[in-house]
């Protein structure tokens, strides 16, 4: 993590920063600029990225991926209807 301070201000205040935007966001600070002005500071800030897992529901289950699936289910799931936009719109 990169912090960087404009004006004066003492390590343990910087800390206090950090500690409260990453307590407050519940995420990992990436970097963190501070602007001393007298009695004012502005943070600016960027969150570490969050790894995300695209979730679907397949023949009635929630899952991520399907590479724990014995080839019934994985037959299953190649077998089942795929729907389009253009489906819906030739029922209309």
């Amino acid at each position: 993590m990169s912090v960087a301070i404009t004006g004066n201000a003492p390590y343990k205040e910087s800390k206090a920063y950090v500690d409260y935007l990453e307590s407050k966001y519940n995420r990992k600070l990436k970097a963190l600029d501070i602007q001393i002005d007298g009695d004012f500071a502005d943070l600016n800030y960027e969150f570490e990225k969050v790894p995300f897992e695209r979730i679907r529901r397949i023949t009635g289950y929630l899952v991520g991926t399907m590479d724990h699936w014995n080839n019934a289910k994985r037959s299953e799931e190649s077998d089942r209807v795929k729907h389009t936009v253009a489906d819906q719109m030739e029922q209309l």
